[in-house]
């Protein structure tokens, strides 16, 4: 069994992307890894489609594809005003941007042991249970 597992928004990305076939195909065995142990927040959702609509070009329509194919394979976490001063603290004691603390905060508070993502210093240790890894290293 594996680590109980958070992805960071870029991960989802890569996994739609074609531009990186490489980067493309380590999300995908990324996703395909962790047995329905890997979870995300609704902060990711909100990146994502942000990064759809934008960036991918993509209509209302096909985010919401995309949407409801994410809630059909991964855990969709909430956060509260508590979650969000934990990152508050954190970003100060890390040196995180907010929303990079936040997704650390949120994985704490679901009892994570990994956070995947591109955007955090890799290998770093967050409180003395959360690896940072990046997985395209």
């Amino acid at each position: 069994m594996h680590d109980k597992a958070f992805l960071d928004t870029n991960i989802l990305i890569y996994a739609y992307s074609e531009d990186e076939p490489k980067k493309q195909s380590v999300a995908l065995q990324l996703l395909d890894s962790f047995e329905n142990n890997v979870i995300i927040s609704k902060q990711v959702i909100n990146e994502l489609s942000n990064i759809l609509l934008k960036k991918f070009k993509l209509d209302s329509d096909q985010v919401e594809n995309v949407l409801l194919e994410i809630d059909n394979v991964l855990p969709i976490v909430d956060f509260d005003l508590t979650t969000q001063i934990k990152a508050l603290k954190l970003k100060d004691r890390y040196q995180f941007q907010y929303y990079d603390a936040l997704i650390v905060a949120t994985a704490l508070e679901n009892n994570c042991t990994v956070v995947y993502s591109e955007d955090m210093q890799h290998e770093m240790l967050i409180d003395g249970s959360l690896n940072i890894i990046n997985p395209f290293n």
